[in-house]
């Protein structure tokens, strides 16, 4: 799926209309009995990011959506159907969080109470005033530090009808939102024609919460992992790393606006030509990581890259359909290398020696280590993440449902990329602060990149093409 924002994933004018929870199902959550399952470490830390960067001033935006298209005019009660029967199916999307004191305390709905609540908001015939209204409705609707944190809409036309769909991110992790057109494809087909809904139930994302939650909570500061991270922290200077090139920010500055670039990065015979030179050390995610290192230790000239690299954490099938924010972390660090081959060779090393890392929230490890990280910005470290979507349900229509992962863009001083193997190739997408050196060295980062992954293969088959004796 491409990552964008809402300004760029084809918004066409036409009939607005959006669901929210309903009057009565707000009123119900209102005196819910705390749910003793507590939030995961990665909800909680999230949350008190957002609190602590508004008590500083600032409203950070931060929700994560779709966005896809429906074949003709949308039977709008079908769709109203098949979007409350989701909403059911993923436990953690009818839960939420009240504050007592400075602690968090779990609240969910039982299935019954949830109704949605339907709104045509008008007809809007300019482009660009519905994105405007979108990305404001989202933010006010999707907002980390409120309850309901979900909205729902269409835009309805004659030929087609496009759904935009926005959710804290508490709730949500990339493979969610890769998942979900096909999911409201699958059950608003089945209410259109009256088939049944085939498929096994989805794990509870709450569940899960609460099972690692006892897992972190079962480890001390004398644990393996703590040690680790306790040792990669040192060696960042005490904070958790960045993006190893000049952003153009001063320190101790306000917290900048950010940009995005989203752009194709190769094709997909490019993309399949990278991958098999990088299989034999573990694939295109190394071969991402490995190129990164050479790219930034150029333009940075730091003798190590130190990064965390995001993983899932859906370790069982249980989870592998699940709604939620299945993502852990693991260090990495990559001497400045002598070649691309010497970059891969150590990247698969520390990935190999470091992924295990991922299974422990990095929020109780923080806690652990008992240093202060009073987090001044949404994004605690700077991130390079690769998923190979192909193989999600439904991925072989996104290109004909304009289907996009949608990422809110507003403030932040780190950088963010996202690289997706898609069918028709590469996709890039990145947020970056806002500063003129930032836009030059993310170009050039980008453009290295792209060089990279298309010129290492091709040397390869001219290395082999060259007779073994001369």
């Amino acid at each position: 799926m491409r990552i964008s924002d809402i300004q760029r994933c084809e918004v066409r004018p036409g009939r607005l209309v959006e669901w929210t929870f309903s009057p009565a199902t707000i009123a119900a959550a209102a005196v819910l009995a705390p749910d003793p399952r507590p939030p995961a470490y990665i909800q909680e830390s999230h949350i008190r990011t957002a609190r602590s960067v508004r008590e500083d001033g600032l409203f950070v935006p931060t929700w994560l959506g779709t966005a896809f298209d429906l074949p003709g005019r949308a039977d709008l009660d079908k769709l109203e159907q098949a979007l409350r029967g989701w909403t059911l199916r993923h436990e953690t999307l009818r839960s939420g969080f009240r504050w007592t004191g400075d602690d968090m305390h779990r609240f969910t709905l039982d299935e019954n109470d949830v109704s949605l609540h339907r709104e045509v908001v008008g007809d809007f015939a300019d482009a660009g005033a519905l994105i405007r209204y979108l990305q404001d409705r989202f933010d006010a609707a999707a907002d980390a530090l409120g309850w309901p944190n979900l909205i729902y809409t269409a835009v309805v036309r004659e030929d087609s009808t496009s759904v935009y769909m926005a959710f804290d991110h508490t709730n949500v992790d990339a493979y969610s939102i890769h998942r979900i057109p096909e999911e409201i494809h699958e059950l608003y087909l089945a209410g259109v024609t009256g088939q049944p809904v085939t498929g096994t139930p989805a794990g509870s994302y709450v569940d899960f919460c609460e099972q690692e939650r006892a897992n972190a909570d079962g480890i001390d500061d004398t644990h393996a992992i703590v040690a680790r991270w306790r040792e990669f922290i040192s060696r960042c200077d005490g904070r958790l790393p960045e993006f190893p090139v000049d952003l153009g920010l001063q320190p101790g500055g306000e917290l900048p606006a950010q940009k995005l670039v989203c752009e194709p990065l190769v094709d997909a015979d490019a993309a399949a030509a990278f991958e098999a030179y990088c299989r034999p050390y573990g694939g295109s995610l190394v071969g991402v990581l490995a190129a990164t290192s050479l790219i930034v230790h150029e333009l940075g000239g730091q003798p190590v890259y130190r990064t965390v690299v995001p993983f899932h954490t859906r370790l069982k099938s249980a989870w592998s359909d699940s709604v939620g924010w299945y993502v852990g972390g693991a260090p990495i660090e990559v001497p400045a290398a002598r070649d691309f081959d010497d970059a891969l060779a150590t990247v698969r090393s520390e990935l190999r020696a470091n992924r295990s890392l991922a299974r422990i929230p990095l929020a109780r490890v923080l806690r652990l280590l008992g240093a202060d990280f009073r987090p001044t910005s949404p994004d605690m470290y700077s991130i390079i993440s690769y998923v190979d979507a192909r193989l999600i349900p439904g991925s072989e229509a996104w290109a004909e449902q304009k289907a996009y992962g949608l990422i809110r863009v507003s403030y932040g001083d780190q950088v963010c990329a996202w690289v997706n193997r898609l069918h028709e190739g590469l996709w890039f997408a990145c947020r970056y602060p806002d500063t003129e050196v930032a836009y030059k060295n993310v170009r050039l980062y980008v453009e290295g990149l792209r060089d990279l992954i298309v010129s290492v293969p091709a040397r390869d088959r001219s290395r082999v093409a060259e007779p073994a004796f001369s």
